[in-house]
């Protein structure tokens, strides 16, 4: 064999599974279809997108926010180019330090579309139609994941789009449509309404964010529509959209099942995604992606029903996380090397880049109330925080749920300032089995937003808050 390990893919999985198998000894290749690595995560996914919603940030605050600090700003203007130029160089620098990583932990890379030929050989495809194999012990397939196309939403890419084309828009839209209120609709939304772009979102559930904890998503709703005058459309069904010169027309059913229309100048479809398995051979060695989102099924060390083949990250059960997948590949490197990793899947938190922010981590309420698990809940909000007020940012809260008998955190549910960075603190006394009795008495510096965890944990035990 050419190889200890064969990765298939370069996106967070990817890559992070290869240096890992480097740093444990193992000879290692990985082969990328593109010609930048890092996959969807760096180039058209987590990157880019958080490039512009900082660009669209800063453009909102001195449009709205600047006044109240004594800023005065005239004239104040948006230039797309140069916001998409930033964007661009963005992912060049991070896409430029996976290349330099590579060649430090001396990874073989191959540019091309990875195929099966039987379980230990991969044939590589290359653009210009030339052919190569490489042989090894094990293959860890890494290949990410597609935005969801479904047949009545036809996508044009100019008019009717995904977030990928989302990124790269050369003007503001005077209203976007955006289909699915999840994150990823979420998130794109924000930066154009913070553009001032009328922003329409049609969502299939009750709320937005629905996998998350039901109070975050009704905060947010509120906020976006306060700050950001976004409409929220839920218990919509989606029936079709077309495009005609500049103008997009969605159809809908609205939650009494009456038709209704929308009319806009761009449509961003963000219902999903789905694993990307095509052209991967994985018929020659017997495997058949399942039916639902076309995951491959796995066991509970990431390994396929064919020995040596594992599978990581969006193409295998679990949330399309891309540091999720980078567990995952740390995981599977570390068990080819013979060691005995662990990942807890319930204390992967999840988070949204809007503003406020949004992060979880474990069960939620409604988690627990189904499960008949006896919790205790403690909630603090950020109009009490010192920190929040000198800054302006007093939407939101964070609410901390603790076991009744034994004080235990079992999910920690925040949207707030830099509630993407607070989340940590919650995910490694979860990691601990930490009670919130020991958050409670862990000194936070002042004045901080971390402070409000503090304070949502002495609100969980005994409702003893200081500051509420």
């Amino acid at each position: 064999m050419q190889y200890d390990v064969i990765v298939i893919g370069s996106g967070p999985g990817g890559y992070v599974a290869a240096i890992r198998c480097a740093q444990l000894g193992l000879k290692t290749a990985v082969i990328e279809k593109y010609s930048t690595y890092g996959g969807t995560c760096l180039n058209v996914g987590c990157i880019p997108s958080k490039a512009l919603l900082d660009t669209s940030e800063h453009y909102h605050n001195a449009a709205h926010a600047f006044a109240d600090h004594g800023i005065a700003v005239k004239d104040l203007k948006i230039d797309v180019k140069k916001m998409i130029d930033r964007k661009n160089d963005v992912i060049a620098q991070n896409t430029a330090g996976i290349t330099y990583l590579f060649k430090k932990n001396k990874i073989d890379t191959y540019e091309g579309t990875g195929s099966f030929v039987n379980k230990n050989t991969i044939k590589i495809s290359k653009k210009d139609g030339a052919t190569e194999e490489i042989t090894g012990k094990n293959v860890i397939i890494a290949t990410g994941s597609k935005p969801t196309a479904l047949p009545f939403l036809p996508i044009d890419k100019k008019r009717i789009i995904t977030s990928t084309e989302a990124l790269n828009l050369t003007e503001v839209p005077k209203h976007l449509i955006v289909i699915g209120g999840g994150v990823i609709g979420l998130e794109l939304g924000s930066v154009y309404a913070r553009l001032g772009a009328k922003v329409s979102v049609i969502e299939y559930a009750k709320s937005i964010i629905s996998t998350m904890d039901g109070g975050l998503g009704k905060e947010l709703q509120r906020v976006l529509k306060k700050s950001l005058g976004m409409e929220f459309f839920l218990g919509h069904k989606v029936t079709g959209a077309t495009a005609k010169g500049k103008t997009v027309t969605v159809t809908a059913e609205d939650a009494k099942g009456q038709a209704v229309s929308f009319e806009g100048d761009y449509c961003i479809v963000s219902v999903g995604r789905v694993a990307y398995t095509k052209e991967l051979g994985l018929e020659n060695i017997g495997i058949t992606p399942e039916e639902r989102g076309n995951k491959i099924t796995v066991n509970d060390h990431l390994e396929t029903s064919v020995e040596g083949v594992y599978a990581i990250g969006d193409v295998v059960r679990g949330a399309m996380l891309a540091h999720k997948a980078e567990d995952e590949g740390i995981y599977v490197a570390e068990r080819i090397a013979g060691q005995k990793p662990h990942i807890d899947y319930n204390l992967i938190p999840g988070v949204v880049y809007t503003w406020p922010e949004v992060a979880s981590v474990g069960k939620t309420e409604e988690q627990l109330k189904e499960a008949g698990v006896k919790y205790k809940s403690g909630s603090f909000s950020f109009k009490a925080s010192g920190r929040a007020k000198a800054s302006g940012d007093t939407d939101g809260f964070v609410k901390v749920l603790a076991d009744t008998e034994t004080d235990e955190v079992l999910g920690v549910h925040m949207i707030g300032p830099r509630a993407a960075d607070m989340i940590a603190e919650a995910v490694v006394a979860m990691e601990y089995r930490a009670s919130a009795e020991d958050i409670a008495r862990i000194c936070h510096a002042h004045p901080t937003y971390t402070e409000a965890l503090k304070e949502a944990a002495l609100a969980a035990t005994a409702n003893r808050a200081i500051h509420a």
